[in-house]
């Protein structure tokens, strides 16, 4: 909703001192999302003035139409002579007043007007569009043609309303009161403490049978019909520049006079109308369900197939509009710039069920700002003075005659009540408002409340939100401010607090983070295509997954079965956008179906499941298990005065999974593997121990040339994603400190020769082994291959630290313990010590 602060001080007698912005805070504070305030007419600097044209010359020789004209500006350019002005636009004649800037002058987007040589003549000023000053679209494209009536030299920055200050709210759907002037006014006159000059507080006559006839069949759909008619109206009557700039200011294009009034007073009650010629009338107005397959044309041009549940307006020939959406071309005001003229109409002030509106605007994809309004909730007594208003307009505006008949067909309804204890509001927000505080805040919003210590309240008729105590203790809080609400922070039970699981997990994500990663969360859907590039085979587990009955994309139809499609995405487009050093993690839930899963039941929702349907409803989830996923592309390490830097490699995605394990105090084995999508050649099977056996933890390495090629994805891009579950099940007890020994280390250095196929993997674990109690550490710091070592062989140093927790090691003690470690890599592996 667009609320030019202008007409906002029409309702409430705001400090003359106050801007938008300070507008803006006080309505955000009592709830309201304001999102921006526009600026209009900013940096706009006179003279702007109304003119006269007096002649008008074609120039012939150009391209496009050209013409010489004089301007009468009356003594604005200090001179009182005609103003010399050349003009492109060919929609105003000789005589006509339009808007004209003279030399000196800023317009919108600081262009500053001088005067220049163009076509063979000097330009002195210009004559102004609408879009030239940020006046927004007013349906003529062209040049303003002014009323008669203005006089000559009338400053057009004022008489236009060019500078004003407009707040967009973004109206939630449970405050559609404030889709109009008049609840935007109230909840600023509470915001400021002010009286509210409420513009539905009208003279309305009495309903009586003079009124145009009206028949509702459907009084669930409709249960307030009010018809009013206004005749004579002048063919030639335009709305008023004043309506036309709170038109466009609110965001709408003026039209014609009498659909002009109808929108003004929508946007000013929030009660939408709709206005018909009666001369296109056939008979009675009636309001119906529409019968399966009946067609109407709409305003907009469409000719609309309709359903059985759409509500209608009718005449003897059938439908003419669609209930609180649109009206149809039959009954259409007639456009006075097409020669056509309407003098007679039918105001129609309704109200519709919510609901009803909803779906038929949402079925034929025809939203509208009527539909907005009634499904957010229209005042149903505001129907009578919304009509009145109408024709008060109509009649001032346009020179027409109300007729003395009122139609106002309702159904009948009472008052909503709601009972609440007076320290409600104190209990739910944990402050103690008193029972004055909380009847004064229900009473500036519309509420009725009697009673003391038991609160009898009455909603107003505006707000059908308010239907609970809840709802009512949410609008004392609010207007007192959600800022003053103490913050407490809850003091969970000894031991309720994070479980080993979500230790595990956040610490995961944590050692990712500092080992340089960026998380990104990415939308648990994939599609058949994004597996197709993974190069995945047809009987890959992965491929078989949960179908959603409506996904939010079709092409991505289906629950994700790996982390890896939606992390290399990320990575594609961050590529893209320019960053080619990436590092991204990921941890989060997959979904494999076993096959074994049973159809869900159906829980009810008139008492707490019992715990056998919870217990079928579980069996029918597929099994979910976390999994954390990293992805890396361009340098790892960045070149500068420290160094070359180097580029990311399939050993840093393995490094990944094992400042995973080191969490988690597990110990990585890392074996070859071929496993899609990963290069063949350089992927890594990632094992841990789980109950004394190997269990495949996950993989990692580069991706294959292929999958990079169909995802394009940067050069020898690497990934990893291992199964957190695994890592769970293969710690042992509670992670343990490292112990601190004040006894020095002893190292010892070994290179083996083995064969070029045996795994580094294998000879480490035999290492380790063989080395017993003693070894503190053990690491890899060379392979050698080369003519000295053989062909088919290859050299493996490895670095190993021992220490003893309650002594100094002996070089006898530390040496025993190498000989052991390489004595055990023989036999298992055939090593043999480098140079013996």
């Amino acid at each position: 909703m667009r609320v030019p602060l202008s007409w906002l001080r029409e309702y409430v007698d705001l400090p003359a001192t106050e801007t938008g912005r300070d507008v803006q805070a006080k309505l955000v504070a009592v709830g309201l999302e304001v999102e921006t305030v526009e600026q209009i007419g900013a940096g706009l600097k006179g003279p702007l003035v109304v003119g006269k044209v007096l002649t008008i010359e074609e120039l012939e020789g150009f391209k496009k139409p050209i013409r010489f004209c004089t301007v009468d500006v009356g003594t604005a350019n200090g001179t009182g002579e005609p103003q010399e002005i050349v003009c492109g636009a060919r929609n105003f004649a000789v005589g006509d007043k339009v808007v004209v800037v003279l030399p000196g002058a800023v317009l919108p987007g600081d262009f500053a007007i001088a005067a220049r040589k163009t076509y063979g003549k000097t330009s002195h000023g210009m004559i102004c569009s609408t879009d030239e000053l940020g006046m927004g679209d007013d349906g003529t494209h062209g040049i303003i043609v002014l009323p008669p009536e203005h006089e000559v030299g009338t400053d057009a920055i004022e008489l236009l309303q060019l500078v004003d200050e407009v707040l967009d709210i973004a109206v939630t759907p449970d405050r559609g009161y404030c889709l109009s002037m008049r609840g935007v006014a109230r909840e600023t006159a509470i915001a400021y403490g002010l009286p509210l000059r409420d513009p539905a507080l009208l003279d309305v006559p009495a309903p009586n049978a003079y009124g145009y006839p009206v028949k509702i069949s459907d009084p669930i759909g409709c249960s307030r019909f009010t018809a009013r008619t206004v005749v004579g109206l002048q063919p030639e009557a335009r709305s008023p520049i004043w309506m036309q700039r709170r038109l466009q200011k609110a965001g709408m294009r003026p039209i014609s006079l009498a659909v002009d009034v109808t929108n003004y007073v929508m946007l000013e009650l929030g009660q939408p109308l709709h206005a018909y010629d009666r001369t296109r009338i056939d008979g009675p107005i009636g309001v119906r369900r529409a019968e399966q397959g009946e067609k109407l044309t709409t305003l907009d041009g469409t000719v609309r197939v309709l359903d059985a549940a759409d509500l209608v307006i009718t005449d003897n020939r059938g439908p003419i509009g669609l209930a609180g959406v649109m009206g149809g071309a039959n009954t259409e005001i007639a456009d006075a710039a097409e020669g056509t003229h309407t003098t007679e109409v039918v105001i129609e002030a309704a109200h519709f069920d919510a609901i009803s509106i909803a779906r038929t605007a949402r079925r034929h994809k025809l939203a509208s700002e009527a539909s907005k309004r009634f499904e957010r909730g229209v005042d149903p007594q505001a129907a009578a003075a919304a009509a009145q208003r109408t024709v008060d307009l109509l009649v001032l505006l346009a020179g027409g005659t109300a007729e003395a008949g009122v139609t106002e067909v309702s159904a009948p309804s009472g008052p909503r009540t709601i009972t609440m204890a007076a320290d409600h509001p104190d209990k739910v927000a944990g402050v103690a408002y008193g029972r004055e505080t909380v009847v004064r805040r229900l009473q500036e919003v519309g509420c009725d409340v009697y009673g003391q210590d038991e609160l009898l309240v009455t909603a107003p008729s505006w707000r059908p939100d308010l239907n609970e105590p809840n709802d009512l203790a949410e609008e004392v809080i609010r207007l007192e401010g959600y800022e003053n609400l103490p913050s407490t922070l809850p003091t969970p039970p000894s031991g309720r607090g994070l479980t080993d699981r979500q230790r595990l997990h956040r610490r995961v994500g944590r050692a990712l983070a500092g080992a340089g990663y960026v998380e990104a969360l990415n939308y648990p859907f994939t599609g058949e295509a994004v597996l197709d590039q993974l190069g995945l085979d047809a009987d890959d587990a992965r491929r078989r997954t949960v179908k959603l009955v409506n996904p939010l994309s079709d092409e991505e139809p289906s629950l994700r079965t790996t982390l890896l499609p939606g992390l290399l995405g990320a990575l594609r487009r961050n590529d893209g956008r320019g960053s080619h050093d990436l590092a991204l993690f990921e941890t989060g839930l997959v979904f494999r179906p076993t096959g074994q899963e049973t159809k869900p039941v159906r829980l009810p929702v008139d008492r707490r499941p019992s715990d056998e349907e919870i217990a079928s409803l579980d069996a029918a989830l597929p099994r979910q298990p976390r999994r954390a996923a990293v992805v890396l592309a361009g340098a790892r390490e960045q070149a500068g005065w420290w160094g070359k830097g180097r580029p990311a490699d399939w050993a840093d995605s393995v490094e990944a999974a094992r400042a995973i394990a080191r969490e988690a105090g597990v110990d990585l084995t890392v074996r070859a593997d071929q496993h899609a999508p990963w290069h063949p050649g350089r992927c890594a099977a990632l094992y841990v121990t789980v109950n004394g056996e190997e269990t495949l933890f996950g993989h990692a390495g580069e991706l294959h040339p292929r999958v990079i090629k169909e995802l394009h994805l940067p050069e020898r891009t690497c990934a990893m994603e291992v199964e957190l579950d695994v890592l769970e099940q293969a710690v042992d007890g509670a992670l343990q400190a490292p112990r601190i020994s004040t006894f020095p280390v002893a190292t010892q250095d070994v290179a083996l020769v083995v064969d070029q196929d045996v795994p580094a993997a294998d000879v480490e674990h035999a290492l380790r082994e063989g080395a017993g109690e003693l070894l503190e550490s053990l690491r890899l710091f060379d392979v050698f291959t080369g003519e000295q070592i053989g062909a088919g062989r290859k050299s493996l140093a490895y670095a190993l630290r021992f220490r003893a927790a309650d002594r100094t090691l002996t070089v006898d003690e530390a040496s025993a313990a190498r000989d052991a470690a390489v004595a055990l890599a023989a036999e298992r592996t055939g090593a043999v010590l480098r140079g013996a």
